[in-house]
């Protein structure tokens, strides 16, 4: 699984595209092939996935009895404006319009890279998140990791 890091700040031109900051595109494997999916994603965000990772968080979905009705719906809410994308010959990938739209993407977004995933904020909305969070941050850190225990350390 891919461990991508980093934040980058790109605008986005009158026609919807935007940079693949250098950074980021090191990052990427070239099983990728500089193919991309991008779907819908929590809390307003939209997630960019290269396709060798789409491929692999897609077969996870193998797993599923689709004749649970949960197992549907999570399915199609998952998959629901899925779209390919393909890196231009300038190293830009066009925001489907209607994706672009739910996320409130204008001008200007932030890529927010982790694990295998690649999140693309509208600015001002990943502003507010992250600031919603930051006052929660320790709490949460201790809810998420305080459990956790490496017995190696013992």
């Amino acid at each position: 699984m891919a461990n991508f890091i980093g934040e980058y700040h790109c605008k986005v031109d009158t026609k919807g595209r935007f940079m693949m900051p250098s950074g980021l595109k090191k990052q990427l494997d070239p099983a990728a092939q500089e193919k991309f999916v991008i779907n819908r994603g929590f809390e307003g965000c939209l997630v960019l996935y290269p396709m060798n990772e789409w491929e692999k968080e897609t077969q996870k979905f193998e797993k599923l009895n689709l004749f649970v009705a949960k197992n549907r719906k999570f399915y199609r809410q998952f998959h629901n404006g899925a779209t390919q994308l393909l890196l231009d010959g300038t190293g830009r990938l066009l925001l489907p319009r209607t994706l672009a739209k739910s996320a409130e993407i204008s001008k200007e977004i932030v890529l927010f890279a982790y694990a295998n995933r690649i999140e693309v904020w509208a600015k001002d909305r990943y502003e507010e998140v992250m600031e919603e969070d930051v006052d929660d941050f320790a709490s949460l850190a201790e809810d998420v990791m305080g459990e956790l225990h490496d017995k190696t350390d013992d």
